[in-house]
């Protein structure tokens, strides 16, 4: 496992400004412990039992409250959630947790409060309606070590010696939870449920605790806590330990006691031998591979559910020696769990988007993600010892002994991440949650001690005339020196008779220590202005827009001297975060004022204000977009890509972006890789932005210069259809002087040539090529086709000017185009039916593109789709052209025949099948016209094909009428494919006999064989006696014999003969049976 030091990424000093101001807060007495939250900080005496409460929102911190403790505090939290306080107090020896609750109240000078016991609600006042602060006693096993509150929930996490305790807030009374805070300045939290009233006769919200859970941990000691929506986070002296704590609500038997008791440390008892940990990290699942175990125990009395711990964080780093700090000293602090909330979340959500730990040693600050995946975003190297750190969303603040510095974070890259599925795509782009940190400028204090944050307020405890744990010792052995010297010269003095007590000049002389020192002057401590050694700062820091717009002017420096350097990338990058951040902590703002209760007025000036405040920071967002796309259209072929989306985010046009790219004639570099890139993506989409000639011509010049290759594909976007084409073409003529002929590049010139009206030249390149090597080009850059396609079939396409060329001069170049540009998936269906809608060919050239992509294909849902297609216009050409023979009304015919005929498509697919023999017998050829004819056999020929399914047919074939010969054969062939062969020899015995053989050998064959002395025969007896003249049926009644004794025996034929029929008819055909009958 590799140290800190060697996992920390580089770190950027800028000159930067963070800080805007900074104001002293009117404290009378020492502070011992501040924390701030609510809009409040909260002030500990130093060693008193007393807590002050200023406003941080309001000018000057006055003062809102305060109101004494039980016991002397040693620690102190606000929960941003329930809006209490909660405190480790001691008190004769004794160690105490307890809770204060409603404190506000206390401004408006009321002693009245209240103390009870955890889960004891009051009875009276409280809960009458009165307004008073309640003191929760939490009694607890252990002693408390570490404290933390749950900034999502308001839950209480309780670090002990080897335990962590849990406590569930609960709200009794839920009506009341809205209340409005007293002070109408005071920034209230997200949550805003902790029941502050804006008068003394409205009720409270009280809160109360259950102890849930306890989770033991038998080898680690609490250091510090920290409990974020379901993370709870445990710092020793050098590990850090995240577990993930969940509520199930199914019931299952839990083991009370800890799993580990009974394991045994083999190196227990070798106490004589020093062991340094090994550094280690574990993320994810691995974690629980770490030999820190871990157990549950449930207390709570409501919740009848199981609580299931799993590990997500374990880190363990080792002793290390380094400027400024002992191997003793090396420990961690400044533990966090972050909750950052993404802009389409409400403030009030239970459930954060990102939750982020942070913790650090004296020289390297960690900061890890943990939802969706464990990442370590950041690690930060300190220039000197870190005392104490805190993170926000969007810097981290560090204290030194005499310094306050702030650092860049990455919680925003994240959770833009995941607010925003389109994030590293080509649509949009924002800085990778991998970019090295940096650091701003610094402000300088004396002995600074504590650091909190609210909001945009850095609030600092300084001690200047404090001393250091190891100058405590030192000056307490330079006492002890000085006292021993000061007794053996006053014995000397003493034993010559001279009594120094009463001699002034010679007791000052002794005070000095010069026996065992040299002399020295001291210089007097700096004091403050107010004549004491300590201070309480709250420095403003400025806003993210303003640190945005220094970043951006810093960012000047760069771009002057070296564009392509890798700090400005780096800068705007850090700004481009900054607003990140900005939003998402605007929106949440927005939640909070939203919930807040406030008159009309109040709430338009506000929403105005946002509003304005939102446009400035989306304005500022394009602006930094464009100067990223700047920085990345010159970029190495690795990042060059992310010009692309940059650019896009910023809504520039593509002109603008050109003239921004534009080479300085002093400048020996050409266009950018990423520009091109951008460039590219740009030509290649179908966008309805045209570009006008000069700039259009500028991009051709561009691509001549960079890239030639691309210049086809460059002339076939639809953004440049005012290329001049006669320029262009001279291009292209040089094009082909230097690279040779193409396929493409001569259709590209061809389509120049039509721009110009020149039809002979067009005509004369396009005969250039034979037709499939066209359709190869047409394959190889179909927007030389259509314009649009490429994006799903509801896209809306268009036909170019050479479609239009290609259908009034070649057709079945057209056709061929579009069936390979739809069998090699470069357009749809649908569009190329568009295509051929738009070209006003729906009834000739659209089905042509039919019949020759059902030849074409192999997708059998688009066969499908085609024949019933094809079925259709067939069928209505044949209702139109019968019409048209019996009327004289207008109707729309083809302008043209054909592509195929029928008998083409019946030799080139397999889904037009030869028409069957009997077909020609009932339908002869010169019975109706020429178009007539063709959809005719076009869909016979599909109804006697494998691939056509009747059940989809049969509802168009009601629209024919049966009274034609043409449609009794449509319906007879579905009738034939349905297998309904009796009925078919009834009904073409009635309409066409003649035609009864054809298809009696046609279809009655093998299996069905039998029909023909089962129903044909029989049938043909019955209508011979009826119509005993009638030639047609008497020579239909001799083939069928023929079939009969050929197939049958001399038994058989005798029992078919019919009783009343004429032995000599029959006779011959009995003989021939008998002979064959002997033969075989």
């Amino acid at each position: 496992m590799s140290s800190p030091r060697s996992r920390a990424k580089m770190v950027h000093v800028y000159n930067c400004h963070p800080y805007a101001s900074q104001q002293i807060v009117q404290v009378e007495q020492e502070p011992g412990l501040v924390c701030c939250g609510g809009g409040a900080l909260f002030v500990v005496a130093a060693g008193g039992c007393k807590v002050e409460a200023y406003s941080v929102e309001q000018e000057g911190c006055p003062l809102l409250c305060r109101f004494a403790t039980m016991g002397t505090v040693r620690s102190i939290q606000h929960s941003k959630t329930g809006d209490y306080l909660v405190t480790i107090e001691e008190k004769n020896s004794a160690t105490y947790l307890r809770a204060y609750t409603n404190w506000r109240h206390q401004a408006e000078g009321k002693a009245r409060v209240g103390v009870r016991l955890l889960g004891h609600l009051l009875r009276g006042a409280s809960v009458r309606g009165g307004v008073q602060m309640e003191i929760i006693e939490i009694p607890l096993s252990e002693r408390p070590v570490a404290v933390a509150c749950c900034s999502v929930t308001g839950d209480l996490l309780v670090g002990c010696e080897n335990t962590l305790v849990l406590f569930t807030l609960r709200r009794p009374n839920q009506q009341n939870l809205q209340s409005q805070s007293p002070w109408p300045n005071t920034q209230q939290s997200s949550s805003q449920s902790q029941g502050q009233n804006s008068s003394s006769n409205q009720n409270v919200s009280i809160l109360d605790f259950e102890r849930s859970v306890i989770v033991h941990l038998p080898k680690m000691s609490p250091k510090q806590v920290a409990l974020c929506g379901g993370y709870v986070a445990v710092q020793a002296e050098l590990e850090v330990l995240v577990l993930r704590l969940d509520a199930s609500s199914d019931p299952k038997p839990l083991d009370d006691s800890p799993d580990t008791d009974t394991c045994v440390d083999p190196l227990e008892d070798q106490s004589d031998l020093l062991l340094v940990p090994r550094q280690q990290e574990l993320l994810g699942d691995r974690a629980k591979d770490c030999d820190m175990p871990v157990s549950i125990e449930k207390t709570g009395l409501e919740d009848k559910g199981q609580y299931t711990l799993s590990y997500v964080l374990f880190r363990r780093f080792t002793p290390e020696f380094f400027q400024g700090c002992s191997v003793d000293e090396t420990q961690l602090h400044s533990l966090q769990l972050y909750p950052l909330y993404t802009s389409n979340q409400s403030a009030s959500s239970e459930d954060p988007a990102c939750v982020f730990c942070f913790f650090s040693l004296p020289n390297a600050g960690y900061l890890y993600s943990l939802k969706g995946g464990v990442e370590l975003l950041s690690a930060y190297q300190y220039p000197e010892k870190v005392l104490e750190a805190v993170l926000t969303d969007h810097l981290l603040h560090v204290i030194t002994k005499n310094a306050l510095q702030c650092f860049t974070v990455r919680c925003a890259a994240l959770a833009t991440r995941i607010e925003d599925p389109y994030i590293d795509t080509t649509m949009k782009a924002c800085p990778p949650c991998s970019l090295e940190v940096c650091a701003l400028r610094m402000q300088l204090f004396i002995g600074l001690r504590s650091v909190c944050v609210y909001g945009r307020h850095v609030i600092l405890l300084s001690a200047a005339d404090t001393e250091t744990p190891e100058e405590t010792e030192r000056s307490t052995q330079r006492r002890g020196l000085q006292l021993k010297e000061h007794t053996t010269l006053t014995g000397i003095f003493l034993a010559v008779g001279i009594d120094p007590a009463t001699t002034p000049a010679l007791e000052s002389f002794l005070s000095r220590p010069f026996l065992s020192r040299k002399w020295t002057i001291s210089s007097p401590k700096e004091t403050s202005a107010a004549g004491h050694g300590w201070n309480l700062y709250v420095v403003d820091t400025v806003s993210p827009l303003t640190l945005y717009r220094e970043m951006v002017e810093y960012s000047q420096h760069y771009s002057e001297t070296s564009p392509q350097a890798q700090s400005l990338r780096h800068l705007l990058s850090e700004a481009h975060l900054l607003l990140c951040a900005s939003s998402l902590q605007r929106s949440s703002e927005d939640d909070r004022s939203a919930s807040l209760q406030e008159d009309a007025d109040r709430r338009t000036e506000r929403q105005a204000a946002a509003q304005r405040d939102r446009e400035e920071l989306q304005e500022a967002l394009r602006q930094n977009c464009a100067q990223l796309g700047d920085c990345y259209s010159r970029a190495s072929q690795k990042d060059c890509h992310q010009a692309l989306p940059y650019y896009r985010m910023s809504g520039l046009s593509v002109t603008e972006v050109m003239v921004r790219n534009r080479p300085l004639p002093s400048s020996p570099h050409s266009y950018g890789l990423g520009f091109l890139f951008y460039l590219k993506h740009f030509l290649l989409e179908e966008t309805e932005q045209s570009l006008s000639q000069e700039s259009a011509d500028e991009v051709i010049d561009i691509f001549s210069q960079s890239d030639p290759s691309e210049l086809i594909s460059v002339c076939a976007s639809p953004s440049m259809t005012n290329i001049s084409p006669a320029r262009t073409l001279q291009i292209f003529q040089h094009l082909e002087d230097s690279a040779g002929v193409s396929v493409p590049l001569t259709i590209t010139m061809a389509t120049m040539m039509l721009r110009l009206d020149n039809l002979p030249q067009f005509s004369q390149l396009m005969d250039r090529h034979p037709e499939m090597l066209l359709v190869y080009g047409f394959i190889e850059e179909p927007r030389l086709l259509l314009h649009g396609g490429g994006g799903g079939p509801h896209t809306l396409v268009r036909p170019t000017a050479l479609t239009r060329q290609l259908a009034k001069s070649q057709p079945g170049l057209l056709v061929a185009g579009m069936v390979a540009l739809h069998e090699n998936n470069k357009a749809q269906l649908e569009q190329a039916d568009h295509i051929f809608k738009e070209l006003g060919c729906e009834n000739c050239l659209l089905v042509d593109f039919w019949e020759a992509t059902l030849m074409a294909s192999s997708q059998e849902a688009v066969i499908q789709e085609l024949l019933f297609r094809l079925a259709s216009v067939y069928i209505d050409r044949l209702t139109r052209t019968n019409s048209d023979t019996h009327s004289s009304l207008p109707h729309t015919r083809p302008k043209r025949r054909s592509l195929k005929s029928a008998e083409d498509l019946i030799n080139s697919s397999s889904h037009y099948g030869a028409l069957y023999p009997w077909l020609t017998v009932l339908c002869p050829a010169h019975t109706t016209i020429f178009q007539h004819q063709e959809a005719l056999h076009k869909l016979q020929s599909l109804l006697c094909g494998p691939s056509m399914s009747i059940g989809s047919v049969l509802p168009l074939l009601e629209r024919l009428s049966e009274e034609t010969l043409w449609g009794f054969s449509l319906h007879l062939l579905c009738a034939t494919r349905r297998g309904q062969f009796d009925s078919c020899i009834e009904e073409l015995l009635d309409r066409c006999p003649q035609a009864i053989i054809a298809f009696a050998n046609h279809h009655l064959q093998d299996r069905n064989m039998a029909l023909w002395w089962k129903k044909l025969l029989p049938e043909l007896c019955n209508r011979t006696r009826a119509a005993a003249d009638n030639s047609i049926l008497l020579a239909a009644l001799k083939e069928t014999l023929v079939v009969v004794a050929t197939e049958t025996s001399p038994a058989q034929f005798l029992e078919l003969i019919p009783d009343d029929g004429t032995a000599s008819y029959f006779l011959p055909h009995l003989l021939t049976c008998g002979q064959r009958h002997l033969l075989t």
